[in-house]
C-alpha cells in the first residue's frame, strides 16, 4: 500500500556534464543500457529492463519533459502511484548540473533503495565521464 510505501529523493551533483549526455543516458535504452540494467528494449511507452539472465522488470513512462526528465512505472508494481523518475537540474548560475532521482521505498527498504541508486549513479558518472 502506497500508506507504506516511502518517497525518496536524492540529489547528484553530476559536474562537468552536458545536458544532452545526461538526457541520452537516462532516456534512451542504448544510455540506460551503460548504466542502469545488462539490456534495455523499447516498444512504444514500454521499456524492458534485463539484469543478469534471469531478471526482466517492464516499466512504462509515465511522464517526460524532453531533456529534464522522465518518469517510470513498473508494470508488477501493483501501486498504481509509485513510480522512479530522474530529473536533470541545471543552475544557470553556477553551470551546475544535479540528477534527481524520485524513488518509492518500503518501510524498512529506504537505506537499501539509496544504496543501490548511489552504486547505480557511480556507474553513470563513469561511463558519462564525470
Amino acid at each position: 500500500m502506497l500508506s507504506k510505501m516511502k518517497k525518496v529523493c536524492i540529489e547528484y551533483p553530476l559536474n562537468p556534464a552536458s545536458s544532452a549526455v545526461l538526457w541520452n543516458a537516462i532516456s534512451t535504452p542504448a544510455g540506460l543500457e551503460r548504466w542502469f540494467a545488462d539490456k534495455v528494449t523499447k516498444n512504444g511507452k514500454t521499456y524492458t529492463f534485463r539484469w543478469g539472465k534471469t531478471e526482466i522488470r517492464d516499466a512504462d513512462i509515465i511522464n517526460t519533459r524532453n531533456e529534464y526528465l522522465i518518469r517510470f512505472h513498473w508494470k508488477d508494481d501493483e501501486e498504481p502511484k509509485t513510480f522512479f523518475e530522474l530529473r536533470i537540474i541545471y543552475n544557470e548560475l553556477t553551470y551546475d548540473h544535479l540528477l534527481e532521482v524520485t524513488d518509492f521505498a518500503g518501510p524498512d527498504d529506504e537505506d537499501d533503495v539509496v544504496s543501490l541508486w548511489d552504486s547505480q549513479i557511480e556507474v553513470l558518472k563513469r561511463v558519462c565521464g564525470i
